[in-house]
């Protein structure tokens, strides 16, 4: 897809054009959520292409570059994030207050709000409840206030246990237009919480209505490991420096055994800013152990966005991934698939693709069991890389399915382009 601008053009009914926000966690170095964004973007642009778009997100100057739109930030202490000690602290209780103007303000002005998926009401990683709990509660408060209903569209949730993460999360929820979660344990989470959820529905996760390289088995002989710098969940955060040490160690031992059995290997993250780190010491783990081994044996090139790591995954037999969006790519490729879970949507992801066996826990994950499912998933590929596809095949048509809600929900009175003219054109793009 192009980077080309939302134009907002006069609807043919003689109505102005609906105004869309989109909101979020995007415009950074996580290309899962980039990825969601892509999806929701590709939809309002050929099946509403009227619509006047921008952001509010954190990652504004990225957003406003790659699809012409405006963007501000999500917080307005972004812009002041280089003060420290007292004067840091004040500045960002101020913004607390300063953000329920700012968002207020930018909700208002639409006539409906998308969340384009991700981990929104989520605490599996950490994560504060002053940052985005506090900045979805906001926006859902102010939607309700104004009249421009909110969309939390295919989006992760978790059960919560940190009290004022907890409160922030349900609140927003409860004060959102439309609803739909990513798997049946962010749709019993939300129910765990005192959500009412009799009319929300459970979809796929957006990634799965982008499109994919043209389709190849890869070579049996060449795996892809996917790392992230991780640290335990957000409840293990007494434990974080002994887990994330623990989990570098198993990983370079596991792809110096990869090495030493005479895969080739392709290594990569999921978040540029944070993972890139851990590849590189990875790989220079396996450049100390086996110092002849050829260069090309074992490579790790940079990718920026889903597109990217669909590429990078394309060639390789067999893929063994912790972060949520390198398994799914895995799967939407039907590649066999290792996942080192650190979170139930993991568990519920493989377990619908038909592989919950080839999962562990990341946190405590046994080398010398992953390398027994290495090799009984290499030896099954087959049989699993059919099940994989006709399991793909049918989370398209459910997505088309929520794209066509949607529109009915968001634009009544709008005219929508063919979902399946759509999806034509994207595989045409990547032929």
């Amino acid at each position: 897809m192009t980077s080309r601008g939302f134009t907002g053009r006069r609807r043919r009914s003689g109505a102005t054009a609906p105004r869309i926000g989109l909101f979020g966690v995007i415009g950074t170095d996580n290309i899962g959520n980039e990825g969601m964004l892509e999806a929701v973007v590709t939809w309002l642009k050929t099946d509403h292409p009227d619509a006047i778009v921008d952001f509010m997100c954190t990652g504004p100057e990225k957003v406003k570059s790659r699809y012409g739109a405006p963007a501000i930030p999500m917080n307005w202490y972004q812009e002041h994030d280089r003060a420290s000690g007292v004067t840091g602290m004040a500045l960002r209780t101020l913004g607390k207050g300063i953000d329920a103007y700012r968002v207020a303000s930018w909700v208002r002005k639409h006539d409906a709000v998308i969340v384009p998926g991700a981990g929104v009401l989520e605490a599996t990683l950490p994560v504060g409840p002053w940052w985005y709990p506090y900045a979805m509660f906001l926006l859902t408060g102010s939607g309700r206030i104004f009249g421009t209903k909110v969309a939390m569209v295919s989006v992760g949730a978790s059960v919560l246990s940190q009290r004022l993460t907890k409160l922030f999360f349900t609140s927003a929820a409860k004060l959102a237009f439309y609803r739909s979660y990513r798997d049946t344990g962010s749709y019993d989470a939300m129910q765990r919480a005192g959500i009412d959820v009799s009319r929300d529905r459970v979809y796929p996760d957006l990634a799965f209505a982008l499109p994919v390289p043209p389709a190849e088995p890869g070579d049996p002989q060449t795996v892809g490991v996917g790392v992230m710098a991780y640290y335990g969940t957000n409840d293990d955060r007494k434990q974080a420096e002994e887990i994330h040490v623990a989990y570098v160690k198993k990983m370079k031992r596991f792809v110096r055994w990869l090495a030493d059995s005479g895969y080739r290997i392709r290594l990569f993250g999921g978040d540029n800013l944070w993972d890139d780190g851990i590849v590189e010491e990875i790989l220079a783990d396996l450049r100390a152990h086996r110092p002849d081994l050829e260069p090309m044996w074992a490579v790790a090139d940079p990718v920026t966005s889903l597109e990217e790591l669909m590429g990078e995954m394309a060639p390789v037999g067999t893929i063994v991934a912790i972060r949520y969006h390198n398994v799914l790519c895995a799967l939407k490729l039907c590649k066999p698939t290792l996942s080192l879970s650190y979170a139930k949507k993991h568990d519920l992801l493989m377990a619908d693709m038909g592989l919950s066996e080839f999962c562990q826990f990341a946190n405590t994950f046994d080398v010398d069991r992953l390398i027994e499912q290495f090799t009984a998933l290499q030896g099954r590929s087959d049989q699993l890389s059919q099940a994989m596809a006709e399991r793909n095949a049918e989370k398209a048509r459910l997505l088309d399915q929520q794209f066509a809600e949607l529109s009915r929900l968001l634009f009544p009175a709008g005219r929508r382009a063919g979902t399946s003219a759509r999806r034509n054109l994207d595989r045409e793009t990547m032929s």
